[in-house]
């Protein structure tokens, strides 16, 4: 078994604090949405931070089965405050976006360094993240539609309650 290099283990190791931060920051939004009585936005925020836990742990699960250190880092302290309900899921798919570059960036990194293992493992990330920002869009395009208009939010507030649990990444 070809080790991954130690530029590849900080990169993937790097990831995996920027899958955990994004689990932290949609546990922050859950709980502003909580605290806003929008219970249902609250619970899709809340599967959405043990999703992103999930990816963590796929990469941790990765670097172990290649006899690589994991080496977790410290996480910043996430948004707490936002001025809507809405603004919660547009910055929700910034940051989406954001990971989504992360990803490409390791995507590439991994062509470089002939990590194949790494690529193939990565593959999965970056169809993912397809699902992921393409969900948030078609979030934030429903909150631009109904606008404040009290039932249509509740309405949507009810549907993003309805959310089900994710497969488990790292299981897959």
């Amino acid at each position: 078994m070809k080790e991954l290099s130690p530029v590849m283990q900080d990169a993937i190791n790097d990831q995996i604090k920027n899958e955990l931060s994004s689990s932290y920051s949609y546990l922050a939004m859950s709980a502003y949405l909580e605290h806003e009585q929008f219970l249902g936005c609250a619970a899709w925020m809340r599967a959405q931070s043990a999703e992103e836990n999930d990816h963590a742990m796929r990469l941790y699960d990765f670097l172990t089965a290649r006899g690589s250190r994991v080496v977790l880092q410290a996480l910043a302290e996430p948004r707490k405050d936002y001025e809507s309900i809405p603004q919660v899921f547009e910055a929700a798919l910034e940051q989406e976006r954001t990971v989504t570059s992360q990803i490409d960036n390791l995507f590439e990194l991994a062509i470089e360094q002939k990590a194949f293992a790494a690529l193939v493992e990565l593959e999965w990330f970056v169809k993912e993240q397809v699902e992921e920002e393409k969900s948030l869009r078609d979030i934030v395009h429903k909150f631009n539609l109904v606008k404040d208009d009290p039932s249509s939010l509740l309405d949507l507030d009810r549907e993003l309650g309805s959310r089900g649990p994710e497969p488990n990444a790292a299981a897959e």
